[in-house]
């Protein structure tokens, strides 16, 4: 075995987070920002960082209701994100349409158009929650790699 193998075997990569916003009032939006600004929150901790291009991500935070509106771009996006990827739906609103779930323009819940693999509940969920839920995608992506 070669240096260059058991250093692979050591090495893991870090995740990184993407975000799309499928309609949301950004209450979620405003929680994940804490997540990566505020210290006490700050999910570098778990050794994964946001992304500004879904092609270079490995776990995918997805808020809001998912309106019909953005649908076809969020597929866009979401085909983007190489495999093995994971889904986390931030926030009441796409694991069940929350306030908007009666609402013409909504198509929720997003299990219907992505497949969630951690859903983390609240209006909006408070930090340590949303912390939970990455750390919980984290788990699932290296069961994946």
């Amino acid at each position: 075995m070669t240096f260059i193998n058991r250093l692979k075997d050591f090495a893991v990569k870090s995740p990184w987070l993407y975000r799309i916003n499928g309609g949301s009032c950004n209450g979620c939006d405003v929680e994940l920002a804490t997540t990566a600004c505020i210290p006490r929150y700050d999910v570098e901790r778990l050794g994964c960082q946001y992304c500004g291009s879904p092609r270079h991500a490995d776990i995918v935070l997805i808020t809001g209701p998912l309106t019909r509106r953005v649908l076809d771009a969020a597929r866009r996006v979401y085909d983007e994100i190489p495999d093995p990827k994971v889904t986390v739906a931030v926030g009441v609103c796409p694991i069940s349409g929350g306030i908007f779930r009666e609402s013409y323009a909504v198509c929720a819940p997003i299990d219907q158009y992505f497949p969630v693999d951690v859903n983390v509940p609240g209006c909006p969920p408070r930090p340590p929650a949303i912390i939970e839920g990455v750390a919980k995608a984290i788990a699932i992506w290296r069961q994946r790699l």
